[in-house]
Formats: structure tokens, C-alpha cells, sequence
């Protein structure tokens, strides 16, 4: 687990830990940084313009685990891969939770691609991180992981370029067969094309949510049926809604958040995006302080309507989740808000 002596080398922590207690920074499980704080890291060191590498660890068939042995040695494989990869950093890097399953890694040491390569081959070898058994109390699972990387600012000069290249590596790597890394090399890589919903093709999941869709009939029930395929296909934590009334609801329960106006200022008639709220504020500051209030870092929004009708909006806001929004994610779901739009000019119902 990391301690205030060692986050303070960090300039970003100084300034976090005046404010924030270590324990709000340090996630439980793993001992490692929290997504949030890993990911407000490297915008600092973007930002301060300090060179360095990021990498994306991915465990393979972490799902297996958890399905063959249960939640607990789940549990107890990421705090293993954690400590290792803490102690493999030793004073040179730094190491986050990104998700489930996800480790995001931060080296100040290694930039170039020889040295790189050289970090990656001892993570994989001599039992220090990956292809080795975690040893457990009942069970000794082998683990391996895939990895993604690029560096900054040599292969990108921002941070969502930077995230969209580790992306595009850490997919190249599952195409390959996973327990593999792969470093970002733009002679080999800046032509493949990311499919971020690897786990299902998109026709497959609009096709499941057009049958979810068609199979409810009031509309609050298509949204709640449409809602478990975009757990399962984009981890989102649940679906908002924002009608003529102004209500921010959840669909999820239906509960209503407070009151937001102007979403209009945001979105025109197309998608609104963003990972920093503070964004949002000049121009609709009833949603900042709403996302205030419930810690949503990350928000989507689009416009349901038809021609210059529109009859609402449909949120994705995540908390304490800068997540960076793929285009296939932004697809689908204008696939669903054109499906909600046509349905409420045909009948009239609204939520």
C-alpha cells in the first residue's frame, strides 16, 4: 500500500492530501492509487509537461477466476498483482486501479522503446508480476495479464490522444491471444482501428437492445430493459433522464436528482461529452452543481427528438469515473435515442 511519504514525492499530492485524507486516495482492495486519482496524476504530469510512459494492464480471464473460485480469491488475485507490481515500480513509477480487473501503470524511468521492452520483459518473467501461480489459501491461480502502452509526449501531446493510443495497443494485444504487451509504435499501429466493445460485435448488441426495445411496451420499461445490455456491453453504473420538466432522474429507480436547465446551451441537436465537469459550469451551472453533488466526473449527453422537437435528454454520468467516451459507445447510444424519439412523436408518452 502506498504511503503519504511516498505520494508526496508527487507534486499533484501535495496539493491532494491537504485536502484529502490517504485513504481517500488509496483504494482499499489494492493499496493502489483510485482510478480517480491515478487518472488526475497523469493530467497534472501532462499539464507540468513531465515525460513518461503509461501502460494499461488488463488481467486475462479475470472473469473465469471469480465464475471457477469465487469473489474472494477474485479479491485476493488483484491485491497480489498489486503488491507485486508496487514492489516491481519500486521508486521509479507509480501504479493505479483503472477498474475491475484494470491496472493502469505511470514509469518515469523507462521512455524510450528498448527500455521499455527491457520493463516489460522482467513484469512478465521470473515470477515478479505476470505467468506466475498468486498463492492463495485454498487455490494457487496462474495469472496473466495483457498490456498496452505509449508514451508522452513522444507518441501523443495530450491526455485523450495518449488514452486513445494505449487503447488501440492494449486491444491489438487481445487480438493477438492476450499475455502479451504491446509498445505503441506508429509505423506499425496508427492504422488499426479500435473496437473498444470487443466482448460482442456492434450489430449483436444493437440488434439485442432493438429486441429489448420492441419487446416492452411503456417506455420507461424499454429504457430499464435496455439499460442491463449497456451494464453488461459499457459498464455504465445506470441511464438518466432529463424531460420537459427539468428532473434529472435515474432510470434505474426513477428517483429525481434535482432540477437542470438549458441542457440545450450543451448539446444543439448533437452529443455532448466530457470528463471535466468544471466544463460545464459557465454554461449550465445547475448540471455542475448537480454532478457536483454526486461526484459524476464523466458525462454524456444527447438530445432526444425529431427535426427541431426535442422531448428530452438521455445522461450517462458516471461517478468517480473519468472515463474517456469511444465512438462506438457515442453510437450506440444515439441508436438509442432515436429509437426513444421516434416511439414518443408516434404515441405521445413521456417519462
Amino acid at each position: 500500500m502506498y504511503t503519504r511519504e511516498q505520494l508526496l514525492k508527487y507534486p499533484y499530492f501535495g496539493e491532494v492530501l491537504r485536502t484529502t485524507s490517504i485513504s481517500g486516495v488509496i483504494d482499499s482492495l489494492t493499496g493502489l492509487l483510485t482510478r480517480r486519482h491515478i487518472m488526475g496524476l497523469i493530467q497534472h504530469l501532462i499539464r507540468s509537461k513531465v515525460p513518461f510512459t503509461l501502460a494499461l494492464l488488463d488481467l486475462d480471464n479475470f472473469k473465469f477466476i471469480n465464475d471457477t473460485y469465487g469473489h474472494r480469491t477474485g479479491d485476493g488475485v488483484l491485491a497480489g498483482v498489486a503488491g507485486d507490481l508496487q514492489r516491481y515500480l519500486e521508486d521509479y513509477g507509480i501504479a493505479g486501479r483503472f477498474g475491475g480487473d484494470e491496472f493502469l501503470i505511470v514509469n518515469f524511468r523507462d521512455l524510450d522503446y528498448d527500455a521499455v521492452k527491457a520493463f516489460f520483459i522482467g513484469l512478465y518473467s521470473n515470477f515478479n508480476v505476470l505467468r506466475k501461480n498468486i498463492e492463495l489459501d485454498d487455490c494457487e491461480p496462474f495469472i496473466t495479464g495483457t498490456i498496452g502502452c505509449a508514451a508522452f509526449p513522444r507518441d501523443a501531446g495530450d491526455y485523450a490522444t495518449l488514452f486513445g493510443l494505449v487503447d488501440k495497443t492494449l486491444y491489438r494485444g487481445k487480438t493477438k491471444g492476450r499475455n502479451c504487451y504491446i509498445i505503441y509504435v506508429e509505423e506499425k499501429h496508427k492504422d488499426i482501428t479500435i473496437k473498444t466493445l470487443a466482448s460482442r460485435g456492434m450489430h449483436a448488441i444493437l440488434r439485442d437492445l432493438a429486441c429489448r426495445f420492441d419487446s416492452r411496451t411503456a417506455l420507461i420499461d424499454k429504457l430499464k430493459a435496455m439499460r442491463d445490455v449497456l451494464d453488461d456491453d459499457m459498464r455504465i453504473s445506470d441511464l438518466y433522464y432529463v424531460g420537459r420538466d427539468g428532473h434529472f432522474r435515474n432510470i434505474s429507480r426513477g428517483e429525481s436528482f434535482g432540477t437542470v436547465r438549458d441542457l440545450h446551451l450543451l448539446t444543439g441537436d448533437d452529443l455532448f461529452t466530457t470528463n471535466e465537469v468544471w466544463h460545464i459550469r459557465p454554461i449550465c451551472p445547475s448540471l455542475y452543481e448537480l454532478c457536483q453533488r454526486h461526484a459524476f466526473e464523466t458525462v454524456l449527453i444527447l438530445p432526444i427528438g425529431v427535426r427541431d422537437e426535442t422531448f428530452g435528454y438521455l445522461i450517462c454520468a458516471e461517478p468517480k469515473n473519468l472515463r474517456i467516451w469511444q465512438s462506438d459507445e457515442c453510437a450506440i447510444m444515439f441508436f438509442i435515442a432515436r429509437m426513444l424519439a421516434a416511439h414518443m412523436q408516434a404515441t405521445g408518452e413521456r417519462l
